[in-house]
């Protein structure tokens, strides 16, 4: 069976950082706490500037997006190294971010916590889809196509396994490098 997700995109610019990710305040949230982990999520890109963005990530009174997929520009998820950031898009409801770039800390972060998919896009997406826009995401094809039309991205290699299972610590304990007890 094919993995796939269709769904509408929010495209970001470059160089969006962890605090317009989620923001300091919102950092004292506990995500293993399960009411705290879905109030990360009515969070997640609510420092994005509301001139640039005027499309609410997360409607207002909501937990969760109807983007499953987000498009950037270079250098996403730059700036600190809070664990917080990959979670509060997962929270919210985001399965993927196809960027230009990812800031290294973020895109471990994503796979360590097994909350998103961190694809690295081939060509600068950011500049061809806008807000809105429906795209189809193949996990085993690695394309994304909306449109009509298909773009390839980079594959993601031995960390898919990793979020496949929900992170690092689970991905341990399945694989028997880590005891289940």
């Amino acid at each position: 069976m094919a993995h796939t997700v269709t769904s509408p995109v929010y495209v970001v610019q470059d160089n969006i950082d962890t605090d317009q990710i989620i923001p300091a305040q919102y950092l004292t949230l506990v995500p293993t706490i399960a009411e705290e982990y879905e109030k990360l999520g009515s969070y997640a890109l609510i420092g994005l500037p509301d001139d640039q963005y005027p499309e609410k990530f997360v409607p207002s009174e909501s937990t969760k997006t109807t983007y499953k997929i987000v498009i950037a520009g270079r250098n996403f998820g730059c700036g600190s190294s809070r664990e917080h950031a990959p979670i509060a898009m997962g929270a919210a409801g985001v399965e993927a971010v196809i960027a230009d770039s990812f800031a290294r800390i973020f895109f471990r972060n994503c796979v360590a916590t097994g909350e998103l998919y961190p694809y690295d896009a081939n060509e600068r997406l950011c500049e061809v889809l806008k807000t809105g826009d429906v795209a189809t995401l193949d996990f085993d094809n690695d394309t994304l196509t909306a449109h009509g039309k298909t773009y390839s991205l980079k594959p993601l290699g031995e960390v898919r396994p990793v979020i496949d299972a929900g992170g690092i610590f689970n991905y341990a304990r399945q694989s028997g490098m880590i005891s289940s007890v």
